[in-house]
């Protein structure tokens, strides 16, 4: 698996994209054996990201999204998209030991 893994949405719908190394393109990726699965390749972009250890669940990343946005808004960024999660960690990872990203999209 690759990482991060970043993850957007909620309730039945979530958004699960892997980040692969520049190496890869979409004619060298395998095909997806699942309908569901589908491969985009995205533009480069700017993005404002924290960093935080420990569990990444819904109230950290609203805390920390939230601590994101302060940031953004003091040095005159604005949001340019929603916010995703990045997860780097696999789930047995104890929490202090894990990374975890908040990005947001930017101009």
């Amino acid at each position: 698996m690759t990482a991060p893994v970043t993850v957007a949405g909620g309730g039945m719908r979530w958004r699960v994209q892997f980040t692969l190394p520049a190496a890869y393109t979409l004619a060298t990726l395998p095909r997806p054996g699942d309908a569901a699965v589908t491969l985009h390749q995205r533009p480069r972009g700017r993005f404002a990201v924290v960093r935080f250890t420990g569990l990444a669940g819904e109230e950290r990343f609203r805390e920390q999204s939230a601590r994101l946005l302060a940031w953004m808004g003091r040095r005159g960024l604005v949001a340019d998209g929603e916010a995703a999660l990045a997860r780097y960690n696999p789930p047995w990872t104890l929490p202090f030991l894990r990374r975890n990203e908040v990005l947001i999209p930017c101009r």
